[in-house]
């Protein structure tokens, strides 16, 4: 949620006008996967809900995925768009084929302080629910979510728990797959107890 590659850029304007950023947390939205076309365009893989959201938000801070010692380079968003089942973007200065290659493998992130305000009370950022506790109607602890999947149907929450094994020499992770459906399999999140209540059978 691989690709790793050096972020060296060929265009020697675009490196005058990009900023190294260390310091602010930043929230990923995407990867760049591949270029479009030979004017500089780039093929992005989103992570937003629609996936054109993406592009919505300008700058971008990018570095190769999987360095996640590396700074964040900063770049401007000059154009994007919903194209058939993907997304592409242009970013300032990347003007040709060559240019866009450099971008391949690079992960998209934006500032937290970029976020809109959610407005409905049961929407929630997946990078808030990430290590929240799990707890079924019977105050059974499942573990807390590592991770959520983006299914089609609706999203799913992977939760892990540790488990003894049956011989008690080794510690085991379980892992269950939770829909998030409210008011179904979902029926309460409390941000400020860092809590997710469910109904959910724990033998499952």
């Amino acid at each position: 949620m691989t690709y790793a590659r050096d972020v060296k850029r060929k265009d020697e304007k675009l490196l005058d006008d990009t900023q190294q950023d260390e310091t602010s947390e930043k929230v990923i939205l995407g990867r760049i996967t591949g270029v479009y076309g030979v004017n500089g365009w780039l093929k992005i893989f989103s992570y937003t809900d629609p996936m054109e959201a993406i592009v919505d938000y300008s700058p971008w801070y990018i570095r190769a995925e999987g360095q996640n010692q590396a700074p964040w380079t900063r770049v401007k968003l000059y154009a994007g768009k919903r194209h058939a089942k993907t997304v592409v973007a242009k970013l300032e200065h990347c003007n040709d084929r060559d240019a866009a290659m450099a971008y391949i493998g690079n992960e998209i992130a934006i500032e937290l302080e970029q976020l809109e305000s959610l407005k409905d009370k049961n929407e929630y950022y997946w990078r808030d629910l990430i290590g929240l506790r799990v707890i079924n109607q019977q105050n059974v602890e499942l573990g807390v979510v590592k991770s959520l999947l983006e299914t089609g149907a609706n999203d799913v929450l992977v939760v892990v728990s540790e488990i003894e094994s049956e011989q008690g020499s080794k510690v085991e992770v379980r892992e269950r797959l939770i829909p998030w459906t409210m008011h179904n399999a979902i029926i309460a999140v409390d941000m400020e107890e860092k809590v997710i209540e469910v109904d959910w059978d724990p033998e499952f």
